[in-house]
């Protein structure tokens, strides 16, 4: 699994406004709404759900919301980098400028955990994280994101 097979560029937020953890769920989901056809209001519960079971700020600030739902097609993948830094409840306590949010039918078990587990090695690479924070537009974001990909094959 590729961040290219779950990331359009479209699905790329260079600069995220958002004063608070719920607000940029809000926020992405309203996004994700346009790209998925779902009802934001449906993403945004499937998500709030998700973060009650425990937070998906994973630390070193990165966020990474995850949800499934009936109603998405595909494993669909969205990242924003936040203009400024907000609580996001994570393990180590720090503010979270970089959320990479992961959207899964119902019945994607083993290709959840694959997406999941695919994001989460791409961003403990400080050295990426570096970059995408110094990166200004969706598509130099964008790029980095999948740039891994080319370089390996």
């Amino acid at each position: 699994m590729e961040i290219s097979d779950l990331l359009q560029p479209e699905a790329v937020i260079a600069h995220l406004k958002a004063g608070n953890k719920k607000q940029a769920l809000q926020e992405l989901s309203r996004h994700a709404s346009t790209i998925t056809g779902v009802n934001d209001r449906k993403i945004l519960e499937t998500l709030l759900e998700r973060e009650r079971l425990g937070t998906t700020g994973v630390g070193n600030g990165i966020a990474i919301p995850h949800g499934k739902q009936p109603d998405f097609k595909r494993l669909y993948g969205f990242f924003a980098r936040l203009d400024k830094p907000i609580d996001f409840d994570s393990i180590d306590e720090r503010p979270v400028d970089l959320i990479f949010l992961l959207l899964a039918p119902e019945g994607a078990g083993a290709d959840h955990l694959k997406a999941l587990a695919r994001v989460s090695r791409l961003l403990r690479d400080t050295s990426m994280c570096e970059k995408l924070r110094g990166a200004d537009a969706a598509d130099g974001l964008y790029m980095l994101l999948t740039q891994s990909e080319a370089q390996a094959a």
